[in-house]
């Protein structure tokens, strides 16, 4: 079956009372128009038309990177107007075409699918996907006659009394015939309250063509919209909570799901363990055996068998396998740590490649740093990479000792098999093979004391 969609992204959302449009909100770590998008995208349609409008440019920047096309919407005068705006780019399109709105960042794919054989099953013009709940405030009302079949969608501000008791709903999801859809849209008049263009009023224009609309079930978890900051966080429960039991499924383990946090682009290995409090954002990747404490990883590659003690924070950074890392180290953007490398308390690395088998492992700062091969950093090391101008690289080539509490002036480069002495300040090249050192020379004064002045009126001090 040939497939099309048209995703509604066109609405202001006044009720989250935000400066950001509706469909950027986020869930589960990316807009919600960008899971809508990507469920239609794994639905494999042949051509996916987005109508914006409300902060056009934004919208359209969100979802640049998946092949879809965007239409705007100048004038927002309703779904069944904002339909219409596709026309164009679907005119020769002949299949069926599904409507979604942006806002539902919660179906799921077997639920389209499933509304697409309801569709084809029923060779149908129109086949809505609706719901029963028990709070239908603020939804269309699903309106059957005496033999079951929908006549009409009815919104809340529309419905009498009698029909604001109906507990069956519409989705806001449909599939229809192409030719039948932009004929019937055209047909649509605004005779409502808001003086709108319903896209729920093809219903009843179906009815009077005589074409067959058919309907498919959804739970209703599924088809939450979001309207307020209420519904965004109740999204973000669900979205997290299905997150987490995929995970688990596929053979990681998290010791406390409730507090475990995974974004939806993020990928892990089975035999992966997660402990309470960790958070996983971003395209981060966790390769198999990784142990995870306590911590935050962002836009990461995590190799085979790291271990990440509590309190870390790692943002794009690359970690390959059999690394030990913290606890309370900061990992920040353009870090790279090699195969078996150590990464201790209070350590903070930045756009830096620490080498395999190397150790820093208390209290230093490493910036624009490449260091080889079995290098030993002592507690308290800082390369001094920023003149106030510019940055400046540090080099270290293999199996280095630099002590405690030394400064590496950048630009500057230590060769290979060198000894750092503690407390030594490094300005200047040093050759391979070196021992380096600058300290003053130490004086002790044998015997001296520090004079305690007298308090007043103490004439024994000094007798």
């Amino acid at each position: 079956m040939k497939t099309a969609a048209i995703i509604l992204a066109a609405g202001n959302g006044t009720r989250m009372k935000s400066a950001r449009a509706k469909v950027l909100h986020e869930v589960a770590g990316q807009p919600m128009l960008c899971h809508v998008v990507d469920l239609v995208l794994r639905l494999s349609v042949e051509r996916t038309c987005v109508i914006i409008g409300h902060q056009a440019d934004a919208v359209k920047s969100a979802i640049s990177d998946r092949p879809v096309d965007c239409v705007v919407q100048a004038e927002q005068r309703g779904t069944a107007h904002a339909v219409l705006q596709a026309e164009p780019s679907l005119r020769d399109f002949t299949g069926v075409v599904l409507i979604i709105s942006g806002d539902t960042p919660l179906l799921t794919e077997a639920t389209m699918r499933r509304l697409c054989e309801t569709h084809q099953t029923h060779a149908a013009s129109l086949t809505i996907l609706t719901a029963r709940v028990e709070q239908p405030f603020g939804y269309g009302r699903i309106v059957r006659d005496a033999g079951g079949t929908i006549v009409r969608v009815v919104e809340e501000r529309d419905a009498t009394p009698a029909e604001r008791t109906i507990s069956e709903i519409n989705t806001g999801v449909y599939a229809a015939d192409a030719r039948f859809l932009f004929a019937a849209v055209a047909a649509i008049t605004p005779d409502n309250s808001q003086k709108e263009f319903y896209l729920t009023d093809i219903v009843a224009v179906a009815g009077k063509q005589g074409a067959t609309v058919a309907d498919a079930p959804a739970d209703p978890e599924e088809i939450l919209g979001i309207n307020s900051r209420a519904d965004l966080a109740r999204a973000e429960q669900i979205a997290r909570a299905r997150i987490n039991a995929h995970w688990m499924a596929e053979g990681v383990t998290m010791h406390d799901p409730a507090t475990t946090r995974i974004d939806a682009a993020v990928t892990l290995a089975p035999d992966v363990t997660l402990y309470p409090n960790v958070t996983l954002s971003g395209r981060t990747r966790i390769d198999s055996g990784v142990t995870l404490y306590p911590c935050r990883i962002h836009e990461s590659t995590i190799g085979c068998d790291v271990v990440v003690k509590d309190h870390c924070i790692i943002e794009e950074t690359v970690v390959e396998p059999d690394v030990v890392i913290g606890p309370f180290a900061r990992l920040r953007p353009g870090t790279v740590i090699r195969r078996g490398a150590h990464v201790g308390n209070f350590v903070e690395i930045k756009k830096s490649t620490l080498g395999e088998g190397s150790k820093v492992n208390h209290l230093t700062y490493l910036g624009d740093t490449t260091i080889g091969q079995r290098v030993n950093i002592g507690a308290g090391v800082i390369t001094c990479n920023y003149d106030g101008v510019d940055k400046h690289p540090t080099i270290i080539d293999d199996e280095v000792f630099v002590g405690s509490d030394v400064q590496l002036v950048a630009p500057v480069h230590v060769g290979a098999r060198s000894t750092i002495a503690a407390g030594t300040t490094v300005t200047k090249e040093v050759p391979p093979d070196s021992l380096v050192f600058s300290r003053t020379a130490q004086t002790n004064k044998v015997g001296w004391k520090r004079k305690k002045p007298a308090p007043p009126g103490d004439t024994k001090q000094g007798k």
